[in-house]
């Protein structure tokens, strides 16, 4: 089956079938790795660049001038990830089908549908730094030259693939990755309107802040129909199995954050003052979590020219520094989940279904005509079409109906983390929130620490201004339901009492903040990092081990209160028994070797406890019993007969399998923690940053930092990762240069 991946390769490109022995493959994948020793003449250079690679990979980057230093960021970046920055690319631009095949197809056209089509002037670009242009410019420059100097020695899936990759522009840096986000939550709120009424569905969903739901004026509920709902999901992801799965964590990046943000991911940040720190200055952790990839997600970087001295990590494509600290001050982000996105149900108008009705006229809608390119076949001819609202995703003739999505990701300035450029060069937390407000895209609780002592949160995104009404479900586009702009008035703390602030993807608005800028499930997490910190006594300071044991804590406080269920009672079949006193007992930590958990979450994954009566009740006790017999029968299946072979970390592991070639897969390994803990899936970045002595601060990126096959740090950091272990983010020049592994000069071209 591993081997097979290399035939499938050849049928997904319509390619030649390679067939390598695993020994061919790497000395294919060496004789392309790029040069990290040594000296290098780069045309595009105005003066020599050091770039010193520490050992556990990440790249310093010392220039003298910032043009250079960007310019030489895009160098390296495109050293470590350049297949991976295509990969992302290409899905941003609609462009898979190219070297995919037909099974592309739908993700192409809805990356063409929803993709930015504002324009990229100088109100664009100036909203992520002053200067954006010129250090874009020289990001774009940089990779560039890369790809110039090594068109006959790209890494190896450009060779396999025979993808040859085009020049970068300060377009490719502005794409967006843009998802339906809220849209689709709209659309499966009034399916269960339609189908429970509207008090009923809104109970069951239970939103946070509390809203009591309202149709819309002019709105008939019942004509949005599961085809409208599935449209959101057409193209989300390629199909299987004509196209591998991991090039689904190759290409996520911010749409699927996005999509990811809707059912909580699991994200974690915080940061304490001095008061409580162990170190007298505040402490800044957080662990972003996202899609477990190979090539890691993230990408950490050291940048270091006058005016600037950044270290942390971003995505791609990897111009500056999203997340992490400089020399005054540490940051970090999580999903706020802004609502940035409403469905407008157009009027078509019966005599031309090309117009439709706004207030008391009609007016055209727009047409765009493009086609994609598809190996193997003819090109794909698309007629896409946008109403004022914005593209059209599912028209219905039969009800003169058309559904299009307005998404603050279509305007100016939501580009992703390209904010991060600004944070990089704020000078305490008073200013980074003002510098906060450039975030647009994707909405994240930015954290921040000052080496002056103070804190600050802001919850920042593009946040549509509505009116009159919640965004919750669709609306008429007929001009009753408009945004009046974008709100300034954005949730942020600075300095509070307590001394902390926490976020993990929780409802943050302060009580009575009105209108919410979006509606909230019910999560854990928030309430246990907050019971840990309180859990020290006022002489007890927090030390960095005790934010790394929070960041690793998998404890679920949902499995705590479940845990009620299987006391005062008894079985009188003794497995059954045994099992009952095993979750009795157990004190809700998914660590790997547990029996308990690897039960509990059998137990839950089981249907029906939507209908469990009352413990109260004297029906009570046979029905946990039965459901109780119905997850050790399925766990013993899975798992075996003997409960102490059970173990939770043979359910939850995270594989790292190249996208196409079996000889690069790493290993598969066995996780704690899961999903409502702090430890929930998808930590392969963790930072915890110590403003008192940055050298001290700590960090962890899986599996490696280069994207490239048979580089040293490839797969390098999945033993630390797998343990639970970090390692220090060196940023001094002295602790850079203690751990240098390998020294590479970029010289002016002659």
């Amino acid at each position: 089956m591993r081997g097979s991946r290399l035939v499938l390769l050849g049928s997904v490109l319509c390619a030649s079938v390679f067939v390598f022995q695993s020994v061919a493959i790497q000395k294919l994948a060496e004789n392309s790795l790029a040069l990290i020793d040594g000296e290098i003449d780069v045309e595009g250079l105005q003066s020599t660049v050091r770039v010193v690679r520490d050992r556990w990979g990440v790249p310093h980057i010392y220039a003298p001038s910032e043009q250079d230093l960007f310019f030489a960021q895009g160098y390296v970046a495109a050293q470590d990830r350049l297949w991976q920055m295509e990969m992302w690319r290409r899905s941003a631009e609609g462009r898979l089908a190219e070297i995919l095949g037909p099974a592309a197809i739908p993700s192409d056209r809805r990356a063409r549908l929803l993709k930015y089509r504002g324009p990229v002037d100088d109100q664009e670009i100036a909203s992520y730094h002053p200067d954006a242009r010129r250090l874009m410019t020289a990001f774009v420059a940089g990779v560039n030259a890369f790809i110039a100097q090594h068109r006959d020695r790209l890494p190896i899936e450009f060779l396999l693939t025979g993808v040859t990759p085009e020049p970068w522009t300060i377009e490719t840096l502005l794409l967006r990755q843009i998802a339906f986000g809220d849209a689709t939550s709209e659309l499966r709120l009034a399916r269960s309107v339609t189908a429970l009424g509207v008090a009923e569905a809104n109970r069951r969903r239970n939103p946070d802040p509390w809203d009591d739901l309202k149709v819309p004026d002019g709105m008939d509920l019942s004509i949005v129909t599961e085809e409208v709902l599935s449209a959101t999901r057409a193209g989300g992801r390629l199909p299987e199995p004509a196209v591998l799965p991991t090039y689904r964590s190759l290409i996520g990046s911010a749409a699927q954050q996005v999509e990811e943000a809707a059912v909580s991911p699991g994200s974690n940040n915080w940061v304490v003052s001095g008061s409580l720190s162990a170190t007298g200055k505040p402490v800044v952790a957080n662990d972003p979590h996202r899609t477990v990839s190979l090539p890691s997600l993230r990408y950490i970087v050291h940048l270091s020219a006058p005016g600037w001295n950044v270290i942390g990590a971003s995505e791609p494509p990897f111009i500056g520094v999203a997340i992490g600290h400089n020399e005054r001050l540490a940051w970090g982000l999580t999903i706020v989940g802004t609502d940035q996105q409403d469905v407008y149900v157009e009027e078509l108008n019966p005599a031309d279904p090309l117009e439709v009705r706004y207030e008391d006229r009609w007016e055209p809608v727009r047409i765009v005509r493009e086609e994609i390119a598809v190996k193997g076949r003819p090109a794909e001819q698309l007629e896409l079409k946008f109403s004022r609202h914005g593209p059209i995703f599912f028209e219905d003739p039969a009800r003169h109906r058309a559904y299009a999505v307005r998404s603050a990701l279509h305007e100016r300035g939501t580009a992703p983390y390209l904010a991060g450029l600004r944070l990089g060069q704020a000078r305490d937390c008073r200013e980074f929130l003002e510098a906060a407000m450039y975030w647009h895209a994707p909405s994240e609780n930015l954290v921040c620490g000052d080496v002056g002592g103070s804190i600050s949160w802001q919850a920042s995104a593009l946040t549509p201004d509505r009116r009159g009404w919640s965004g919750r479900l669709p609306v008429p586009g007929t001009g009753a339901y408009e945004w009046g702009g974008f709100r300034k008035d954005l949730p942020r703390e600075y300095n509070p009492a307590r001394g902390f602030i926490v976020t993990a993807n929780h409802n943050v608005q302060p009580k009575d903040y009105s209108p919410p800028l979006m509606f909230k499930s019910a999560d854990t997490r928030f309430a246990r990092i907050t019971r840990l910190m309180q859990l020290f006594p006022p002489a007890r300071k927090l030390t960095l081990e005790d934010h790394r044991r929070m960041q690793l804590d998998a404890v679920s406080l949902q499995a705590a209160s479940d845990l009620e269920q299987f006391r005062g009672w008894a079985s009188d079949d003794p497995a059954i028994e045994r099992a009952r006193a095993m979750l009795a007992a157990w004190d809700a930590l998914y660590a790997r070797d547990s029996a308990a958990a690897a039960l509990y979450e059998t137990w839950r994954g089981l249907p029906g406890a939507e209908h469990a009566p009352a413990r109260t009740s004297s029906r009570f006790r046979s029905y946990a019993e039965a459901r109780l017999r119905q997850a050790v029968k399925e766990l013993t299946g899975r798992q075996g007969r003997d409960p102490a072979e059970w173990r939770w970390g043979r359910m939850h592991t995270r594989s790292f399998r190249h996208p196409f070639i079996a000889a690069f897969d790493l290993a598969t390994v066995e996780r704690p923690g899961g999903g409502g803990t702090v430890a929930a899936d998808g930590a392969s970045y963790r930072e915890i940053l110590d403003v008192s002595d940055w050298d001290r601060s700590l960090v962890t990126n899986a599996p490696g930092q280069s994207g490239q096959p048979g580089s040293p740090f490839y797969g390098n950091l999945l033993p630390l990762w797998a343990t639970d272990q970090y390692f220090p983010l060196a940023f001094s020049t002295a602790a850079v240069e203690k751990d240098a592994t390998h020294r590479l000069l970029l010289r002016p071209g002659r």
